[in-house]
């Protein structure tokens, strides 16, 4: 397992890779939010700058990626305040490949590389319908921020906000 920088000529593969990663929570939330959230991590967001696009490579393929983004950036594109610290974004392993470790691999790199920077914390959002990503936040020691989250789609999904001390 590699945990690198990705380059430039990946991100296509890389965005695409992270919709085919939560296509499965289009069942279970409505059309709009899905569209809504589809677009969030398709779009030009992980390219702004400061902003971390790292991936992890298994024999040689991508697996998984994850978005670090500086403190004090528009993250959630005006939907919350900026933060003192960085965030986790976009987290996604392939399915075929869950289990094995990688995302607990790609939150490490983010803790790492924020420590290196001198923070107290990092955080994250995640949907309230993504399950699995609470549960491997909270194993992580993330703990709930609740003043920090809000429903993107006026459809009363909350995107629940999440800091670790590190």
């Amino acid at each position: 397992m590699i945990i690198r920088d990705a380059k430039i000529k990946e991100l296509d593969f890389i965005r695409e890779q992270r919709v085919a990663a939560y296509v499965e929570h289009a069942a279970v939330i409505p059309d709009a939010h899905w569209e809504a959230l589809k677009q969030a991590i398709s779009s030009e967001a992980d390219r702004q700058p400061g902003v971390e696009l790292i991936v992890c490579e298994v024999e040689g393929e991508i697996v998984g990626s994850v978005v670090l983004f500086p403190a004090k950036t528009d993250a959630y594109e005006g939907q919350v305040e900026e933060l003192d610290y960085p965030e986790i974004r976009m987290l996604a392993v392939t399915p075929e490949n869950r289990g094995k470790g990688i995302a607990s691999a790609l939150i490490a790199e983010c803790i790492k590389r924020s420590k290196a920077k001198n923070y107290q914390y990092i955080g994250l959002h995640t949907g309230e319908f993504m399950e699995q990503a609470i549960q491997l936040y909270t194993k992580h020691g993330f703990e709930r921020l609740p003043q920090y989250d809000f429903v993107p789609a006026d459809d009363g999904i909350v995107v629940k906000a999440f800091r670790l001390a590190i």
